[in-house]
């Protein structure tokens, strides 16, 4: 296959996806020139706002590979991923992204990430959703129970 084929592959899944009640968005993952899994958005119809269909692909992905590092692999996706699905494409080591949407084409349609961007950029102190750290102290006895930690598996 080619990469074209994959990308109409993400295409399809984005397509079918509104045909059965999800979001407008497909994508697949690709290792060794293989789809090693494949999914679209479910947000609506398993009622989770983080079943975007990166996130979904990359579950069935790692578990496909029976890991959690997909290096190695390729990405692609109807649209440019949000915030939250490229933060977790960087954490699953996917090296590369093809997408075909934009941002701003999501954004045209209702799907605004411009505000998540712009939020990221701010100062804890002025954004929209409060951030109040509490119980330090007590919070940093895992943190150092996982730095003394002498069999950890480090992601």
């Amino acid at each position: 296959m080619k990469n074209i084929d994959f990308m109409r592959r993400a295409i399809e899944l984005s397509i079918n996806s509104v045909q059965i009640g999800g979001g407008p968005f497909g994508c697949v993952i690709v290792k060794n020139n293989n789809i090693i899994a494949e999914g679209s958005n479910e947000v609506t119809l398993s009622n989770d706002p983080t079943a975007h269909a990166e996130i979904v692909t990359i579950r069935k992905a790692c578990k496909s590979i029976n890991n959690f590092n997909l290096e190695g692999s390729e990405m692609y996706t109807s649209c440019e991923p949000c915030p939250m699905c490229l933060s977790a494409i960087y954490w699953s080591h996917i090296n590369i992204i093809y997408y075909g949407n934009t941002r701003l084409d999501a954004a045209k349609i209702g799907f605004d990430d411009n505000f998540i961007y712009n939020e990221l950029g701010k100062d804890l102190s002025i954004r929209k959703i409060p951030m109040k750290q509490i119980y330090k102290d007590e919070a940093k006895k895992a943190f150092l129970d996982w730095e003394q930690k002498v069999d950890k598996i480090e992601y």
